[in-house]
């Protein structure tokens, strides 16, 4: 009972928040505001948004294919048919669970493919640590093309001496857990030890494989595809046609963050994003109207491609 408590708190709180910023944001609209929303969605430019759409498409269709190489390092093989649809559900249950996705992909390539979970799943968060990576670049890489943005948009609002003290406080967690985690001999350090040794070896596939150059040049091509999909984009409404690269970086970033730590930016990337625009004097209305466009056509094609693959994975793999 209290399990299935926990497992349905966890579905409803990233929506329930979502929903509270969604309702936020619309009562801080005037009715004429609202219309002129509505006026950018009927007059967007969806050649753009069905082009960014299709660079969206490709950027799951590489992920799935970039898979391969760790998981033919550990000495399994899965068809690009069976890690794509598994990428697709992945993407799919994301929007109900934060992460809830890279569990599903495990099990799918254990059900189907026979790769053990703990592998499959090991090499999943190692694909994760080297997004994460990508991610710090680009939010580095926006830091320093637009500083004064960031520092009005973060710094300002969050006291210098409370980033201090959250810095301070993450070194020491992260140190002490290092240091129990070697040295302690407590049961539940030790059962926690047996229980990640087995994902070991997923994690360090990325380290060891022979097809690294591969790898990488493939994450780059993923990481390009996302960049490219916002660019392209932009060019559906006239006002933020015009927007500059580091404009566009900045908002990128922003909202590549807002899917990373909720459930695929539900409520949170169209607010961040049209936020986020102002300093470069688009009007909030055409923010959150081009958040929501950019968020809306990406979520269909996520909730198309990955019912469909809910249905045909197991007439794929009937034999």
């Amino acid at each position: 009972m209290k399990n299935q408590f926990s497992k349905w708190l966890s579905i409803f709180i990233p929506i329930l928040l979502g929903v509270g910023i969604i309702a936020y944001q619309y009562n801080q609209f005037t009715h004429a505001q609202l219309s002129e929303i509505e006026g950018y969605f009927k007059n967007a430019n969806y050649y753009y948004v069905i082009l960014a759409v299709f660079i969206g498409f490709i950027g799951n269709a590489i992920r799935a294919y970039r898979w391969k190489y760790m998981l033919d390092h550990l000495g399994y093989e899965s068809s690009f048919a069976n890690n794509f649809m598994a990428v697709n559900i992945g993407y799919l249950l994301n929007l109900t669970v934060p992460k809830s996705g890279e569990i599903s992909r495990a099990v799918i390539v254990k059900k189907y493919n026979n790769v053990p979970f703990d592998k499959g799943f090991g090499t999943i968060v190692a694909e994760r640590i080297v997004d994460i990576f990508f991610l710090l670049f680009f939010m580095l890489l926006a830091v320093i093309l637009q500083y004064k943005i960031v520092k009005a948009f973060i710094l300002d609002k969050i006291p210098l001496h409370l980033m201090t003290l959250i810095l301070i406080v993450g070194i020491i967690s992260f140190v002490t857990f290092i240091l129990i985690y070697k040295y302690s001999k407590l049961r539940i350090v030790t059962f926690f030890k047996e229980k990640i040794s087995g994902l070991k070896e997923g994690l360090l596939s990325v380290v060891h494989m022979k097809e690294k150059s591969k790898y990488f040049f493939q994450t780059i091509l993923i990481w390009s595809s996302y960049i490219l999909t916002y660019y392209v984009a932009t060019k559906a409404l006239p006002e933020t046609s015009v927007l500059t690269i580091g404009a566009i970086m900045i908002s990128f970033v922003v909202g590549s963050i807002a899917i990373a730590f909720t459930n695929s930016g539900f409520g949170t990337y169209p607010f961040l994003t049209s936020k986020v625009l102002l300093f470069y004097a688009i009007a909030e209305p055409v923010g959150t109207a081009f958040g929501w466009i950019i968020w809306t056509s990406q979520m269909l094609l996520v909730l198309i491609l990955g019912l469909f693959s809910f249905l045909f994975l197991p007439i794929y793999n009937r034999k």
